[in-house]
C-alpha cells in the first residue's frame, strides 16, 4: 500500500538556498526585528537580523581570507549558541559545507567525524571542546584553524592553530574593502542542489555515515511541513536539541530562515527548563527521551507535593484524558466535559504547563525515534498540543500529526509532496524533495538505500485505512522468539519508560529465546526520593538498584505494561543493572539510542544468566588505581521472575 499527500507545495519567495533566505530576511527586517536571544549571566542578550547579518557576513569573509574554498568542510562543536548558527551560515555563504558534532562526543568520535568529513576548519565553543581538538590535531592533517567563540580559560593558550571567533570577524572586516560585495556574490553563486550540511547518522549498527543534505532538501521539506503546521514570524522557539541532529537543523535553522521567528538559546543545558519558562515559546521540539524524562519529573514532583494538590491533580487528570480522547477522534466534547476541562485547566493544567515552560505553547513536536503512546496521551491530556513527526536524516520531514487528527499509535499522514509506501517485506519507502543525494564517500551505501528515487528507510511500518503511517521499529530490530512470534522492543521500552522510576530499559529476545526479558536502569533521583519517603536506606546507585523494595516497585510497572501486551510479548523476567547506560562507553548513540547489538554482546553473560533461570549474577569490573595497580569490583545483580 502507498499513500501520498495531494496538497501542492506552495512556493514562497525569499531565496532558494539557506544563506539566500538569510540575506532576504536581513533586507526585509534589518534592525527592526529581533532574530535571536541568548541568555548570558542571567540576562537575555538580543540580536536583530542586522546584528546577525554582520556576524555572518564578516565571519564568512574571514574564513575566505583564511583559505576556505567552495566545497570545503567546516565542523562546529559546542552547545547551542548564536555562534553555531552564524558559523554554519557563514560557511555556506562562502560555498562551503557545514557539519555538526555532538557536544559530549569524546576525542576519538570527534576525530572520526573531522577526519572522515575532510574538515579544514573547526569552530568550537569553549575550552573543553578546544582541548579535545588539541589532543587529536596531529591526526588531522587537513585542519587549518581551530576557532573558538567563548574565550574563558583560553587566554594563555598559544597554539598557532587557535583563533578567536571575533578575530575572524575582524579579518572579514579588513578583507571587505579590497573585495566589495564579495559576500553577496558568493551567496549568488550557491545553488539549491549544492550540499549545505553533512549530517552524521547515529551509528546504531556501525560507524556513522555522513549524509549529504542540500539546500533544497531542507527548504522544500520545511515549506511542506509549514503548510500543515504553520509557524509565525512572531513565534518564539527554544533551540535546545543539538544542531548536529537533523530535526534541529530543519526546525531550528531552516525553520528560522523560512518564517523569520525568534530563536532563543538557554544559558546552559542545566538552566534550560527555567530559561524555557521565562520565554514561554509557542513552538517546541524535543526528542522522545526528553518528553519521557519530563513526564517522569512531573510525576515525581506530584508525589512530593501537598496532599490537596495531589488530590486535585488525580481528580483532574482523568478529565484531561477523556477530553483529549474525544478530540483525537475528531469529535466535540459535550458541554459538561468542556466545563469540567476548563475548570481543571484553570486549577491544575495551566499552572503545571507554566512550571515546565509550555504555558504559551501552540505546537509541540517530537521526532527522532519511538515515543510511548502513554507519553503522547499524557501531554495532550494536560493541554499541550504534542504531535509526532516521522523524519530521517536522509529524507528530513516525512509525516506529521495534524490538528484534530492526532492518534497515539501513528505518526500521522505524509506531508504535502511526500509519497510513502510499504514494501512486500514491510519496509517503509519514501520519495520526496527531501531525499538526499547520498552518503559522503560511500557510494555503496547510497546505491543500497536509494533506488529509483525511493529511500529505503530500514524501518518497519504499516499504513492504516485513513492514510496514517504506523511506525513499528527498525526492520532489523523486530525480534523473533523461539516460537516464531515477533515483538517490537521499542514499544515495550517506551511503555516502561513512562514510569517515573525507570530511566532506561532494554528488551531482550531472540530466535533461541522462548520469552521476553528486560534489563532496567532505574531513575536514581526519583527512586531515591521514593526510598527516602518509604524509609529505605541506601548508599550508592548500585546499592539502591538491588534493594528488594525497589525491585518490587519496578515489578508493578512491568505488571502494568504486561497488561497491554499480547501473551507472547509479555515480560517474564527482569534485572536491574548496577550502572546507567553510557554513551561514552558506546552503549548509547549521541542521540541516546541503544546500540542493541553491542549491548547484547557486552552484557551477554548477564543475559545468559537471566534466561538460565538464575536468581543472581555477579558482575565484575576492573578498576585502575592512581598508582597503576589494578583491582576487581564484584556486584551481585538480582534477577526476578514475573508471576
Amino acid at each position: 500500500m502507498s499513500v501520498s499527500a495531494s496538497t501542492p507545495i506552495v512556493e514562497q519567495k525569499g531565496g532558494d538556498t539557506l544563506p539566500g533566505l538569510f540575506l532576504a530576511n536581513y533586507k526585509r527586517y534589518g534592525s527592526k526585528k529581533l532574530a535571536m536571544r541568548k541568555k548570558k549571566l542571567g540576562i537575555w542578550q538580543r540580536h536583530t537580523w542586522q546584528d546577525c547579518y554582520e556576524q555572518v557576513k564578516y565571519f564568512s569573509l574571514g574564513l575566505v581570507s583564511l583559505g576556505l574554498q567552495p566545497g570545503d568542510k567546516v565542523a562546529v562543536l559546542g552547545d547551542n549558541d548564536p555562534e553555531w548558527y552564524w558559523a554554519e551560515l557563514a560557511a555556506q555563504a562562502a560555498g562551503g559545507v557545514a557539519l555538526g558534532i555532538f557536544t559530549d562526543a569524546i576525542p576519538s568520535e570527534v576525530k572520526y567525524i573531522a577526519e572522515h568529513s575532510d574538515s579544514k576548519f573547526i569552530v568550537a565553543r569553549d575550552q573543553e571542546q578546544v582541548d579535545k581538538i588539541l589532543q587529536i590535531k596531529t591526526e588531522l592533517p587537513l585542519l587549518r584553524k581551530l576557532i573558538y567563540w567563548d574565550p574563558l580559560g583560553l587566554t594563555h593558550y598559544d597554539d598557532p592553530i587557535l583563533m578567536n571567533f571575533q578575530a575572524v570577524v575582524q579579518r572579514g572586516r579588513e578583507y571587505e574593502p579590497q573585495h566589495p560585495e564579495a559576500f553577496e556574490q558568493n551567496i549568488a553563486k550557491t545553488r539549491p542542489h549544492d550540499v549545505a550540511v553533512l549530517c552524521y547518522t547515529s551509528g546504531t549498527t556501525g560507524l556513522p555515515k555522513g549524509v549529504m543534505i542540500t539546500h533544497n532538501n531542507f527548504i522544500a521539506s520545511i515549506r511542506s511541513w509549514f503548510q500543515v503546521s504553520p509557524h509565525l514570524a512572531t513565534d518564539d522557539y527554544i533551540s535546545y536539541m543539538s544542531p548536529a541532529w537533523v530535526p534541529e537543523q530543519s526546525q531550528g535553522i531552516t525553520g528560522w530562515l523560512v518564517c523569520g521567528n525568534v530563536v532563543n538559546f538557554p544559558e546552559e543545558p542545566e538552566t534550560s527548563q527555567e530559561d524555557t519558562r521565562e520565554v514561554g515559546p509557542q513552538v517546541m521540539l524535543y526528542g522522545p527521551r526528553l518528553w519521557e524524562s519530563l513526564v517522569s519529573t512531573i510525576q515525581a514532583k506530584i508525589l512530593d507535593t501537598s496532599p490537596i494538590k495531589r488530590f486535585l491533580y488525580n481528580m483532574c487528570l482523568p478529565v484531561g484524558y477523556k477530553v483529549a480522547g474525544i478530540n483525537s477522534n475528531k469529535q466535540t466534547p459535550g458541554l459538561l466535559w468542556r466545563v469540567l476541562y476548563r475548570l481543571c485547566d484553570w486549577v491544575v493544567f495551566r499552572p503545571l504547563k507554566d512550571k515546565i515552560g509550555l504555558a504559551r505553547s501552540r505546537d509541540c513536536f517530537t521526532a527522532g525515534s519511538y515515543l510511548s503512546p502513554d507519553t503522547l496521551k499524557y501531554f495532550r491530556a494536560i493541554g499541550c498540543n504534542l504531535k509526532q513527526l516521522f523524519a530521517a536524516t536522509e529524507v528530513a520531514m516525512v509525516t506529521s500529526h495534524l490538528d484534530g487528527d492526532v492518534r497515539s499509535e501513528t505518526v500521522g499522514p505524509p506531508l504535502p509532496g511526500v509519497e510513502v509506501k510499504i514494501s512486500e517485506e514491510g519496509e517503509i519507502l519514501i520519495k520526496s524533495p527531501g531525499v538526499v543525494p547520498g552518503y559522503y564517500k560511500n557510494p555503496e551505501a547510497t546505491q543500497k538505500m536509494i533506488k529509483n528515487g525511493w529511500f529505503h528507510t530500514g524501518d518497519a511500518g504499516h499504513i492504516d485505512e485513513t492514510g496514517h503511517l504506523i511506525y513499528w521499529d527498525r526492520v532489523t530490530e523486530l525480534i523473533e522468539l523461539a516460537g516464531g512470534q515477533k515483538f517490537s522492543p521499542q514499544y515495550i521500552e517506551g511503555r516502561l519508560k513512562f514510569s517515573p522510576y525507570i530511566k532506561d530499559v532494554m528488551a531482550l529476545g531472540g530466535k533461541e529465546k522462548p520469552y521476553v526479558t528486560v534489563i532496567v536502569i532505574i531513575d536514581y533521583e526519583n527512586v531515591g526520593r521514593w526510598a527516602e519517603r518509604n524509609h529505605v536506606a541506601y548508599t550508592t546507585y548500585t546499592d539502591l538498584s538491588q534493594k528488594d523494595q525497589v525491585l518490587a516497585l519496578i515489578r508493578k510497572d512491568i505488571t502494568r505494561v504486561n497488561g497491554t501486551l499480547p501473551a507472547a510479548a509479555k515480560i517474564r523476567r527482569f534485572a536491574h543493572l548496577h550502572k546507567e547506560f553510557d554513551p561514552d562507553e558506546a552503549e548509547l548513540t549521541r542521540t541516546r539510542k541503544l546500540r542493541r547489538g553491542f549491548m547484547e554482546e557486552r552484557y551477554g553473560d548477564l543475559i545468559k544468566a537471566i534466561y538460565a533461570g538464575r536468581a543472581e549474577y555477579v558482575a565484575e569490573a576492573t578498576i585502575t588505581y592512581r598508582d597503576g595497580r589494578k583491582g576487581k569490583v564484584a556486584t551481585t545483580i538480582k534477577i526476578q521472575t514475573m508471576e
